[in-house]
C-alpha cells in the first residue's frame, strides 16, 4: 500500500478516536450538570418496592442507600444484651419488638464499646451477637446492622490477641502478641490521654491501629454486620490531612467486606465537621453523619429548634462528590442524630452557644421534656429536615445514653411503655407514623 495511504489512514483514524473522546468528555460533563442541577444522582421517591434495599458487591445505589436512610434508628447495644455490669441491657425482648413494630432497616451502632476492649476476649459476646442476628435476618434479610469503630482506645486492648489472618492480610510475617496501645498513640503526643490517663484518641497513620481497625471491621463483617460508624475521622486523622491512610485502611475493609459479607458490600460513615471525607474528590463514605444541632430557644424555657448554620450543623453543607458506589452527586446524603456527649457545668440554664442544650446533650435535652412535646418535636425535626435540606435524613431515637437524672437506667428509650419495657419514653408510634408517611 502506498505510503502516504497509510499515513492519512492513520490520520483519519487518530482523528476519529480524538473525536470519540472528546464526545465521551461532552457526554460525561453533560451528565455531571444534570446531576449538579438536579441536586442528587436520584431522585428521592420513598418508594419501598421491589428492590429497594438491594445492594450488592459493586455497591449500593443512591435511592437504595436512602431508602436504608430514611428507616434508620438508633439502638446502642441491641446486640449486646446481656447485663454484665452494663447500663442499658435489660428489655432486649422489648427492643426487638419494636425494631419490627416500626419497621427499621438500618440498626445504628447495634455494637457500641467506647473502651472495655477485652469485652472482645469473651467468646460470649460474639455467640450472642450472631445468634441476635441470624434471628433478625431469618425474619428479614435486608435489615443492616451497624458497629462502630470509635475514636477511642485504652491500655485495656493489651490483653486483646492479634489473630494471625491480620498479619497476613497485610503481608507480615505473623506473630503471637497482643494489640499494642502504646503504639497506637500519636508519637508526637498529640490526643494523648485525650478522654482520661490511659485512654487516648488513637492515629490513623500508626500501623498497629490500621491493624485494629481492620481487625474489628472484619470481626463484625464476620457476624453479619453490613455498616460501620468510624466516629470522629478528623481526631483519628490527626496526622493525615490527605486522607491517604485513611483511605488505605478504608479499601483494605472493603475488599475484605467484597469476598466476606454478607452482599458483598459495606455502608460506611463517619462525623464530618467539614462536611465530607473526600480524597480526590471520591468520598470514602457512603454518607456523612452528624449530631443535629439542636438550638434553644431562650425565651421559651426548654424548648429548641433546628437552624441552617447553627454552630458546626451540616444543613446545606454535605459535600459533593463521587461516592464509593460511583455514582456522583452535588451533596452527599447525610443523617443527623440524637448525639450523647455528657453536661455542662451549669445545667437547665440557656447555653446558646454551646453544643448543650439548656445544659445537656442532645438525646439527654430530649429525654427531660414531656411525652406530648418529645413527639410534636421528632414530627418537627423529621419535617424540617425534609423541607430544609432533602440530602438530610433523620436517625431516629430508639435507644441510647442519657446523663441527665432519670429512672430508666441511664438509657433513652423510644419503646411505648408497658409492663414489658416500664421505662419506655413511648415514641415509638409517632416513629411509626412518620414512617408509614414514606410509602406513596
Amino acid at each position: 500500500m502506498d505510503l502516504r495511504l497509510i499515513n492519512l489512514t492513520n490520520y483519519a483514524n487518530h482523528q476519529f478516536f480524538i473525536i470519540m473522546n472528546k464526545m465521551k468528555q461532552t457526554m460525561a460533563c453533560f451528565i455531571v450538570l444534570l446531576l449538579w442541577i438536579s441536586g442528587d444522582a436520584g431522585a428521592r421517591t420513598g418508594n419501598v418496592g421491589e428492590g429497594a434495599y438491594a445492594f450488592d458487591r459493586n455497591g449500593i445505589s443512591r435511592e437504595v442507600l436512602e431508602n436504608y436512610l430514611d428507616r434508620s434508628v438508633t439502638m446502642v447495644y441491641f446486640l449486646m444484651p446481656e447485663p454484665e455490669g452494663r447500663r442499658g441491657y435489660s428489655y432486649h425482648a422489648d427492643d426487638v419488638r419494636m425494631v419490627k413494630n416500626i419497621g427499621a432497616k438500618f440498626i445504628g451502632r447495634a455494637i457500641y464499646r467506647w473502651g472495655g476492649e477485652s469485652l472482645l476476649n469473651s467468646p460470649d459476646f460474639w455467640a450472642k451477637a450472631q445468634s441476635i442476628i441470624n434471628s433478625m435476618h431469618q425474619e428479614d434479610p435486608e435489615i443492616v446492622f451497624q458497629a462502630c469503630l470509635f475514636e477511642i482506645i485504652t491500655e485495656d486492648v493489651n490483653k486483646v490477641s492479634i489473630p494471625e489472618w491480620v498479619f497476613r492480610d497485610f503481608g507480615l510475617p505473623v506473630e503471637t502478641r497482643t494489640f499494642s496501645y502504646q503504639s497506637m498513640l500519636n508519637d508526637k503526643g498529640v490526643m494523648v490521654d485525650h478522654w482520661r490517663k490511659g485512654s487516648s484518641v488513637p492515629d490513623i497513620t500508626q500501623p498497629e491501629t490500621q491493624f485494629w481497625f481492620y481487625y474489628l471491621a472484619c470481626s463484625y463483617i464476620n457476624l453479619g454486620c453490613e455498616a460501620f460508624h468510624i466516629g470522629q475521622v478528623e481526631l483519628i486523622g490527626m496526622n493525615d490531612p490527605d486522607k491517604t491512610a485513611w483511605a488505605d485502611i478504608l479499601t483494605r475493609i472493603r475488599n475484605y467486606a467484597k469476598k466476606q459479607a454478607r452482599r458483598n458490600w459495606v455502608i460506611i460513615d463517619a462525623h464530618v465537621p467539614y462536611g465530607g471525607m473526600l480524597k480526590d474528590g471520591v468520598s470514602l463514605l457512603d454518607f456523612n453523619s452528624f449530631p443535629l444541632r439542636i438550638k434553644e430557644i431562650p425565651e421559651k424555657p426548654y424548648q429548641a429548634i433546628l437552624e441552617v448554620n447553627y454552630l458546626d450543623g451540616i444543613y446545606k453543607k454535605s459535600k459533593g462528590c463521587i461516592s464509593p458506589s460511583g455514582w456522583s452527586c452535588r451533596n452527599l446524603p447525610f443523617l443527623v442524630e440524637f448525639d450523647n456527649f455528657g453536661r455542662s457545668r451549669e445545667t437547665n440554664v440557656s447555653t446558646i452557644d454551646t453544643y448543650f442544650i439548656w445544659g445537656w446533650d442532645e438525646i439527654s435535652w430530649y429525654s427531660l421534656q414531656s411525652e406530648a412535646y418529645r413527639n410534636e418535636w421528632l414530627e418537627y425535626a423529621w419535617q424540617w429536615i425534609r423541607q430544609t435540606d432533602p440530602n438530610g435524613h433523620l436517625e431516629m431515637p430508639g435507644n441510647r445514653m442519657i446523663t441527665c437524672p432519670n429512672e430508666s437506667e441511664g438509657n433513652y428509650r423510644a419503646n411505648t411503655a408497658s409492663p414489658a419495657c416500664p421505662i419506655g419514653y413511648s415514641q415509638e408510634e409517632t416513629i411509626k407514623s412518620l414512617w408509614g408517611n414514606l410509602v406513596p
